[in-house]
């Protein structure tokens, strides 16, 4: 059995930045363990976006020819219509709207989008 499993973020040159954004719209979001490599990018840390959900973040030393897709994306489950408008206000800046927010029938209020470094996120609240 597996010690562990975590998401992974693999960012090529934007990892400082996208940890900005994340540490700035998500209030309790804190980073651990931040290495940066010679170059300044960042070589490996973790990111604790809620007290239950960590995810690794670096750059990746080669340049590679994917990056992010929606088909891999992060759900967040918003505890009211406040949190949800503040969190698609700062993770839609700069990014595309795949489903802009509204009531899709199965989310009184839901949102998909790619923030400006191309990572997924879906965003509801719950019935």
């Amino acid at each position: 059995m597996p010690h562990a499993i975590t998401p992974a973020l693999m960012f090529q040159g934007a990892c400082s930045d996208a940890l900005a954004l994340y540490t700035r719209v998500f209030p309790d979001a804190r980073v651990e363990g931040l290495q940066h490599a010679e170059d300044g990018t960042v070589r490996g840390a973790t990111l604790h976006l809620t007290p239950v959900l960590s995810v690794r973040v670096s750059d990746s030393p080669p340049v590679h020819a994917f990056t992010f897709t929606p088909s891999t994306s992060l759900f967040v489950d918003c505890t009211d219509a406040a949190e949800f408008d503040a969190l698609y206000a700062g993770l839609s800046d700069g990014g595309e709207i795949l489903m802009p927010p509204d009531d899709y029938g199965f989310s009184p209020r839901f949102a998909w989008l790619n923030d400006r470094y191309g990572v997924s996120w879906q965003l509801n609240v719950p019935a």
